[in-house]
């Protein structure tokens, strides 16, 4: 089987358009050439993250470049920030207009201002051989230079745009469509400077924009839910007409499936029942799918842990892993006390249908499930003649399970997958060979292979030059490539296996953080008790950082009141050891 990876980048021609969207482009593309009397106005393509906006507006795109009579821009508002992006968008535009009229308007700036500077303007812009780019740059300085030439900016942009679109013999006028992709991903700086540029400067005849964007992100409880009431009435004028891109229907989403196994070489492992599993459990979003796909191809072909599995088992613990990456990390990690978090979910599941109905007769094997569930999270089960206090008991059971778990149980789709998983011969079998072959964890630093910014000098090699770390884990190993990043970047980090090891460390040594695991052995409060009988000896004040497979509301409680951090996210877990280590460095100088 010879697999290859499925880009993400967005389809740019009738080939690549595995999902049918090339007739929305055409006529939208139609609609867009044949309004160009209408101009200016803002045509917003509304969708979600990952389905394909992007796409739809290059295909777009493609469509009105075979027409003479309209031009296009791509402008990306991601690549800018704040200011610059008003900037930016400007001049993007300014560059796709000829250069005899881009001279014309810049001579006729130097006209308006003084003699001397008007002089030496017009003998510039005359002597020097400037190309589209330099001209843009100096009709920028002009427009810029002082709040009087920024007020006349928008007659002048209006002026520009007029010739520009009726300096060709084409009926009404030519046409400049601008596309704005990723504005919802922008900062509220910059989405209110794309904005300013599109409206104030930037509305005038000939030009039409169209913009990619999620409109609920950009609403009053997304990026700008703390603009003025003023700043939302002046985003409500940006967008005349919005076109929201439909969820693909169950069958043109299946068929994006097939067609994307078969560019990936998988179509032979994926049966129709695997293909609408993945169309469903992926919520029909092609990004999902693809990076579903991909992940497919490459655990199949290089995990040694599925070469003897049934690939519904393989999509089906992908679909865990992509979907709900929070349980996942908590099935791989177990401990020894609730090593099948699986299995446990599903037993909590019918003991909280048992204990939460209290006014109904329990099934026999339910109450039997229900019973052991509170019992082996080391809690007294309620009797079964007292209903009155089940209710109480489940409330103590949630308190040390994964905080995720009530949740994930009102989530149908959650439920089923994992049923549908568990159901499957073997599927126990293969988890316990996950747990137990899974890589460690990995994390990258923030920082790391970091360009400086704005030209300043470059982090130091070593930022956490004579930070010390003490890092307590009954499986010191799980953690080597975490230790080795943390050295490599000037950290000593010190191992202990056991509270004893550690208290060794801590009698000679300046310890900046603490990380630690939270359960050991049989143990599974070990972490917190060495911690608390540190704190109350004074033997460690500083900051720690538990990392571990499970969270749960006791555990959080706990590190509340132990004035440490939790988490199961290697990321988070990056963050957190940045944010403290990179201070040492100063602190320890100033001693």
């Amino acid at each position: 089987m010879a697999f290859s990876l499925l880009n993400d980048e967005p389809v740019t021609g009738a080939d690549a358009d595995l999902l049918g969207t090339g007739r929305a482009a055409r006529e939208l593309a139609r609609l867009l050439h044949d309004s160009r009397a209408a101009t200016p106005f803002t045509l917003a393509v509304d969708a979600g993250w990952g389905m394909g906006k992007s796409s739809l507006m290059r295909l777009i795109e493609a469509e009105l470049r075979q027409r003479e009579d309209v031009a296009t821009v791509w402008y990306n508002a991601w690549t800018s920030t704040g200011a610059d992006a008003l900037e930016g968008l400007i001049k993007s535009v300014l560059l796709r207009f000829d250069r005899r009229v881009l001279r014309r308007a810049l001579n006729r700036l130097s006209e308006r201002r003084t003699l001397v500077a008007a002089v030496r303007a017009a003998a510039t812009a005359a002597a020097v051989p400037l190309g589209v780019a330099g001209l843009v740059d100096r009709l920028w300085q002009q427009l810029s230079v002082d709040a009087t030439s920024r007020n006349a900016m928008r007659d002048a942009l209006r002026q520009l745009a007029t010739e520009w679109a009726e300096s060709a013999q084409h009926e009404p006028r030519r046409l400049l469509v601008v596309f704005i992709d990723d504005l919802d991903r922008c900062a509220q700086e910059t989405v209110l400077a794309v904005c300013e540029a599109v409206k104030v400067y930037l509305d005038v005849p000939g030009l039409a924009f169209v913009v990619g964007c999620d409109r609920s992100a950009l609403g009053a409880s997304g990026l700008l839910r703390d603009l003025s009431p003023a700043g939302s009435a002046f985003m409500e004028k940006i967008f005349q007409t919005s076109y929201r891109l439909p969820v693909p229907s169950a069958d043109d989403i299946a068929v994006y499936v097939r067609r994307c196994a078969v560019r990936s070489g998988l179509r032979e492992l994926l049966d129709e029942d695997l293909v609408r599993l993945i169309a469903d459990r992926c919520a029909r979003n092609p990004r999902r799918i693809k990076r579903l796909i991909n992940g497919f191809g490459l655990e199949y072909g290089l995990n040694p842990v599925w070469y003897e599995a049934d690939p519904e088992a393989v999509v089906r613990t992908l679909l865990l892993q992509h979907l709900y990456a929070d349980f996942y990390r908590t099935l791989l990690a177990g401990d020894l006390n609730h090593p099948d978090a699986a299995r446990e979910f599903l037993d909590y599941r019918r003991a909280r249908r048992v204990l939460g109905s209290p006014s109904a007769a329990p099934d026999p094997e339910d109450w039997r499930v229900a019973v052991s569930c509170v019992a082996g999270h080391g809690l007294t089960p309620p009797p079964r003649d007292r209903p009155e206090e089940w209710e109480a008991a489940l409330a103590r059971l949630e308190e040390h399970l994964p905080t995720d778990f009530p949740v994930l149980e009102r989530d149908r789709n959650f439920v089923t997958l994992l049923q549908e998983l568990m159901d499957l011969e073997g599927a126990a079998e293969l988890l316990r060979r996950l747990r137990d072959g899974a890589a460690p964890v990995t994390a990258v630093y923030p920082g790391a292979d970091r360009p400086p910014a704005d030209g300043g000098s470059p982090e130091p090699p070593t930022p956490y030059a004579g930070a010390q770390v003490l890092w307590v884990d009954d499986h010191p190993g799980n953690n080597d490539l975490e230790v080795w990043r943390l050295e490599s970047r000037g950290a000593r980090v010190w191992r202990a296996t056991d509270a004893r090891d550690a208290e060794r460390v801590l009698v000679g040594n300046r310890i900046d953080l603490l990380l630690s695991d939270v359960g050991r052995g049989w143990d599974g409060d070990a972490g917190f008790a060495a911690l608390r009988r540190w704190r109350d000896s004074g033997r460690y004040a500083g900051p720690v950082v538990f990392y571990t497979g499970r969270i749960t509301p006791n555990r959080l409680e706990r590190c509340d009141r132990l004035g440490a951090r939790i988490t199961t996210s290697p990321a988070e877990l990056a963050r957190l050891v940045d944010a403290v280590l990179r201070e040492v460095p100063a602190a320890r100088a100033d001693d």
